[in-house]
């Protein structure tokens, strides 16, 4: 069996307020969008940039700590995979949604945190 890598490193600004919610098993799971812009000049010294916005999830007491300090505007970090969620909405049709599944987070602005999905968080 071959092994595959799936990581993504991301660096932006939370686009959203993070919006936590609990499964049924009680397992809480944190969402938020993350935009990532990049710049670049064209063969004619135009300034240019793009910005690609990440949907992501989080899990556990790392869903906790980005629910508790992370707010819209923060400059942050984001490791992590992704996955591609499938559902049948009610008619019938079927939708997709990729998302980033994060394991660290580390907020630049102002002061650092740093969090991971193994229940380890510190402050410096």
């Amino acid at each position: 069996m071959t092994r595959g890598l799936n990581k993504v490193l991301i660096i932006g600004a939370l686009g959203s307020e993070p919006e936590m919610r609990y499964t049924p098993s009680g397992k809480p799971v944190t969402s938020f969008s993350v935009a990532v812009t990049r710049g670049w000049r064209t063969s004619e010294g135009e300034r240019k940039e793009a910005t690609e916005w990440f949907n992501v999830v989080s899990w556990g007491n790392l869903a906790e700590i980005c629910n508790q300090h992370l707010r819209k505007g923060s400059q942050v970090y984001i490791e992590g995979r992704l996955q591609t969620r499938s559902w049948d909405d009610a008619g019938g049709v079927k939708h997709f949604r990729t998302e980033l599944v994060a394991n660290e987070m580390i907020i630049l602005d102002g002061r650092s945190y740093v969090a991971d999905d193994d229940y380890n968080d510190i402050d410096f």
